[in-house]
């Protein structure tokens, strides 16, 4: 039988990026205090100012190729919705599946 080996959850998302071409949607800004957008380039942020701007449903943040090797390009400036979505949560296996990528089982405590 052939079993896919389960997905290393710390490493997974330099390995994926699928949260960031799920949906031009995903990221807006939320909680953000004004310092922290004014740290975002603002030739990332959309026109209307409620989010990153995509290209399609990929942030223009992110760099690389999905599923293979992918970064943020403002990594430490990230909207706070980035920061929350977790490997092997349901926003993540949603974003994954899109992509056909297998889920990220992640162990229980």
């Amino acid at each position: 039988m052939d079993e896919t080996p389960p997905i290393d959850p710390s490493s997974s998302c330099q390995a994926c990026g699928a949260c960031c071409a799920y949906s031009a949607n995903w990221p807006r800004f939320s909680i953000e205090s004004d310092e922290e957008l004014a740290l975002i380039p603002e030739q990332l942020v959309n026109d209307r100012q409620s989010g990153m701007r995509c290209d399609g449903d990929r942030c223009s943040a992110l760099q690389g190729e999905i599923g293979k090797a992918t970064s943020c390009g403002i990594y430490a400036a990230r909207p706070e919705v980035c920061r929350t979505c977790m490997p092997g949560d349901a926003e993540c296996a949603m974003a994954r599946r899109k992509f056909g990528l297998p889920a990220i089982e992640v162990a229980s405590a």
